[in-house]
């Protein structure tokens, strides 16, 4: 039991990584432009991603019991797929670098999951089919094809909107075009705090699931007291107090440490106007939205960072920093395969100590 209680706190540690990794990214561009100051869109972004948060179940779903076999997944493999992505988050975080918090718990999770079963990589649903609703699931489909095709996504819909943008508002002056678009990027910003609520604060919710049900499972918890009986899940299902623990959570962290990432996304890799960050936000938000609704566990990092590169882009190419992104493509390739190999190795470790 107490395991299992310290795996929730262990999650909840991590999504307070999350939140001053990963949910900065959603109001890096309003801070940058001086629509709103830190302190306003940190509060902004706390009541959207609660919003959002508490919008379906799709996103961790799939974490919790689409990407590999919950036959081989104990509280030692969770503990192990969590301590991987928090190691990961905290070095990128020291670096500055807008890595994925969703690759990182997922390759930690698969490689947790691949050591508990002996090295055998059948346990990792790769491309399978749902015979409920008769869609593709698992790692190839909603993890990997969406990890190169949502960043292309966005560098390439934010640079067309851009241009729209340019072309219809060619004639009016720059003062005006910096007032309407200061009011429009607090929409767009909103919008895209929602949508990180939507996916990123799902990916923990899966995991405390999991955790609560593996727990209920195999005993841990037949001891509980009365008062905690809603610990007990004879079912995988994500129940509101795990939404809202999450949600809450993200926020606080965003509110501790977010700065960081801000300041490479909104400063350093290019120059943004009310205009760009308009355009940003509401391309990666966009993208989020459609991956929420699919059950896809999107980087939110890797949409937004390539989409402010789209808005840059347009300006001229000269006007993004391709050094700095040269980096942070390293640490988004690297995430999965290191995270995976970390927890791999931490499973095997506490496997032989057992």
């Amino acid at each position: 039991m107490l395991l299992a209680l310290g795996l929730i706190v262990i999650a909840l540690a991590f999504e307070y990584i999350n939140g001053f990794h990963d949910t900065a990214n959603s109001i890096a561009t309003v801070v940058s432009t001086k629509v709103l100051t830190p302190r306003q869109a940190v509060m902004m972004a706390a009541c959207f991603n609660l919003f959002g948060a508490l919008v379906g179940v799709s996103v961790a779903t799939t974490i919790g019991r689409g990407l590999v076999d919950t036959a081989f997944i104990s509280q030692h493999t969770i503990l192990c797929a969590l301590l991987a992505a928090i190691l990961w988050n905290l070095l990128t975080w020291w670096l500055g670098l807008p890595s994925s918090s969703s690759h990182a718990l997922i390759g930690g999770l698969c490689g947790a999951t691949l050591a508990s079963a002996g090295g055998r990589w059948s346990v990792i649903h790769w491309a399978v089919t749902n015979p409920a609703s008769g869609k593709l699931e698992g790692l190839w489909p909603k993890v990997v094809v969406p990890m190169f095709v949502s960043p292309f996504c966005g560098l390439l819909g934010a640079f067309l909107l851009m241009l729209l943008l340019y072309l219809t508002l060619s004639k009016v002056r720059p003062r005006v075009i910096n007032v309407i678009f200061g009011k429009l990027q607090l929409t767009s910003a909103a919008w895209m705090g929602f949508s990180h609520g939507t996916n990123d604060a799902q990916k923990t919710m899966g995991i405390i699931a999991l955790v609560l049900f593996t727990a209920t499972k195999d005993g841990s918890f037949a001891q509980l007291p009365a008062w905690l009986g809603f610990l007990r899940t004879p079912q995988f299902e994500i129940v509101l107090w795990v939404k809202l623990s999450c949600a809450l959570t993200m926020a606080a962290g965003t509110a501790a440490g977010g700065w960081r990432i801000i300041k490479t996304l909104g400063h350093k890799m290019v120059r943004l106007l009310p205009i760009h960050g308009f355009a940003a936000e509401t391309t990666a938000a966009a993208i989020i939205q459609v991956a929420s609704h699919y059950g896809i566990p999107l980087s939110t990092t890797h949409v937004i960072s390539t989409s402010i590169m789209g808005v840059g882009a347009t300006h001229r190419f000269s006007a993004v920093k391709w050094g700095i992104v040269g980096r942070m493509v390293w640490a988004w390739v690297l995430t999965l395969p290191v995270t995976m190999l970390v927890a791999y190795w931490l499973e095997r470790a506490l496997m032989l100590l057992k």
